[in-house]
């Protein structure tokens, strides 16, 4: 069975993103050996557009296949005009106020999100890739397997939050902590069962 990782940029304080979703702050930290370990380890997590400029445009997927994100998510690549964010994945969007999607390589979810991540990971293939938002996250709290946090060298103080969710416990295990030279922490985290 596929899993399901939240693969996630956070604050030392939790947030993903600033009060209004952005995250440019976390760019220029993106360098060194973490650039180097993105480009080795995990380039399937990186935008297609990335991917390009970082020149692993045509590395193969090692990690996912698919991915899928909340509208606010799939909002930050439609204000650059990108309809495609992921093209070297299969891609699906949480929304329930788009009509129709605007690419025909993005597949819209309406509906039990939950349910719909469970038929994809009962397909074949590589791991299912969340890319955010914290309401996503929220609603697929259960079905997430494995978290791996990057956690940048800031504080933020408010913002957008890891998971938009009720109080509820879920515990993990931790995994492997590894650092870079910029600072930056990356935690693996698997569910604990």
């Amino acid at each position: 069975m596929r899993k399901l990782t939240y693969y996630i940029a956070t604050s030392i304080d939790g947030f993903i993103g600033g009060p209004s979703g952005d995250a440019d702050f976390f760019t220029p930290y993106a360098i060194g050996d973490f650039q180097a370990y993105m480009k080795a380890e995990c380039p399937d997590a990186l935008p297609t557009a990335a991917r390009r400029a970082l020149g692993v445009d045509d590395v193969p997927n090692r990690h996912f296949d698919t991915v899928i994100q909340g509208r606010a998510s799939y909002d930050i690549a439609l204000a650059l005009g990108v309809t495609s964010p992921y093209a070297h994945l299969r891609q699906y969007v949480v929304s329930h106020s788009l009509e129709k999607s605007p690419d025909p390589d993005v597949e819209l979810v309406r509906g039990d999100v939950a349910a719909a991540v469970r038929g994809l990971k009962q397909q074949d293939g590589l791991g299912i890739y969340l890319c955010g938002g914290a309401n996503l996250a929220g609603q697929l709290t259960d079905e997430i397997d494995e978290l791996v946090i990057k956690t940048y060298p800031v504080v933020l103080g408010s913002g957008m939050p890891m998971f938009a969710a009720d109080f509820r416990i879920s515990e993990f295990t931790l995994e492997s902590v590894r650092s870079f030279d910029a600072g930056v922490h990356l935690t693996r985290y698997a569910r604990k069962r």
